[in-house]
């Protein structure tokens, strides 16, 4: 969505986009910047001179310790995306024709094309405007006797409220899948995100805190559900039990993809996951900024900067402010482009795209979720980003007037 935020504002407006100030240099201030890790070139280059290209090697194996620390999840597959690790666990729960999923309006198209893909009914609810994250009570009035799970997106890695969302589930029978993408390290009144429902996954795309340029994972707790995960992950065979040598040989068991990521992408995560705490410290002095620095400008200007909730710790995986509309929206991007700064809006909601409207329905209209989407603005956040970068942006923002 970044990349094409601008473009899409110019045509809502009729305008050609304003040109971008260091275009041809390297002085602008973009969105997002994958970090690179110090390790990374050495475990690659360890791979490539290995026998083992493929997936579940040695720094598949690291990885994956390390991803477990960090969230305290009893079980961990690395997969391909977190896309994915999403569609692993709609065949682990059997989701499918006949079945209802309800999913929040504004999210990325994976919270919904995962369960879609299946044949399952998506049904679009509405969000808490002061989190972005999907509304308990919106959950609670879509439930019908066709509904098998709820979809939970920490926007932002700001925890969804998972008191009554876990009370929601559990008093229906229904599955809670983490769609923790943002959500890496982040923690609900302690508890780590990604491990708090059936299902957890988390995203390595390198927009994410943590990257393999494509990559993703599933968290479980069950130890059953563990067992058939590691079948269709592996195209539906008993290979990770071969592996371990508990079967001689191994043989088609049950459905299943090829969702297993190769030793390549393990190798980067690793390299990346040794870093992961400086890299949130990173993160989190940008956010901080933006937060300490802006305040007393939003304030003054009617605008909704990012906040947390004090049960909630949060990852830095970006930092939004929420305009006062549509137009002034708009307006701030084209100022801040126009001062070589990207800062694009985010998702279209779910329930209002074509997809959306073909493979799922909304019992009633998402209007928080269009509004959200209609005032969000993000700000550059990543680790790299200088002092000198960071007042350049403070000052680009405050010099503009709602």
């Amino acid at each position: 969505m970044s990349g094409s935020a601008t473009a899409t504002t110019a045509r809502r407006n009729h305008t050609a986009p304003a040109p971008l100030r260091g275009e041809r240099g390297d002085d602008r201030i973009i969105f997002s910047r994958p970090y690179r890790a110090a390790g990374e070139l050495a475990n690659v280059t360890t791979v490539l001179e290995s026998d083992h290209c493929h997936g579940d090697g040695p720094f598949t194996a690291t990885a994956t310790a390390k991803l477990a620390e960090i969230t305290g999840a009893p079980h961990v597959l690395l997969t391909t995306s977190c896309t994915h690790a999403l569609e692993l666990g709609a065949l682990l729960l059997e989701l499918g024709p006949g079945d209802e999923v309800i999913v929040p309006s504004f999210a990325f198209t994976s919270a919904a094309t995962a369960f879609a893909v299946h044949g399952a009914t998506c049904v679009f609810v509405d969000i808490d405007e002061t989190t972005g994250n999907i509304d308990p009570a919106a959950a609670a009035a879509a439930i019908t006797e066709h509904t098998k799970a709820i979809v939970v997106m920490h926007y932002g890695g700001v925890a969804a409220d998972m008191a009554a969302l876990g009370d929601l589930a559990r008093g229906h029978g229904l599955a809670l899948i983490e769609d923790n993408a943002h959500g890496l390290g982040g923690t609900w009144r302690g508890k780590a995100l990604g491990t708090l429902g059936t299902v957890g996954t988390q995203s390595f795309h390198d927009t994410k805190n943590v990257h393999c340029g494509e990559g993703g994972a599933l968290l479980l707790s069950d130890d059953i559900l563990m067992g058939r995960a590691e079948i269709i992950r592996e195209k539906g065979t008993d290979r990770a039990r071969f592996l371990r040598g508990q079967v001689d040989k191994y043989s088609w068991q049950d459905i299943g993809s090829s969702y297993l990521p190769s030793e390549l992408n393990a190798a980067v995560l690793d390299a990346q996951l040794a870093e992961f705490h400086s890299i949130q410290r990173a993160r989190h002095r940008v956010w901080h900024t933006y937060s300490a620095g802006l305040a007393s400008w939003a304030a003054s200007q009617g605008v909704a900067p990012m906040t947390v909730p004090p049960d909630r710790r949060h990852t830095a995986h970006l930092f939004y402010l929420r305009m006062p509309g549509e137009d002034t929206r708009d307006a701030f991007i084209r100022h801040l482009a126009a001062r070589g700064i990207v800062a694009p809006f985010h998702y279209v909601p779910l329930d209002s795209s074509a997809a959306g409207l073909k493979y799922g329905r909304a019992p009633v209209p998402c209007t928080r979720s269009a509004r959200f989407a209609a005032t969000i603005v993000r700000l550059p956040l990543w680790p790299m980003l200088t002092r000198s970068q960071l007042d350049r942006v403070l000052t680009a923002v405050t010099e503009f007037r709602c």
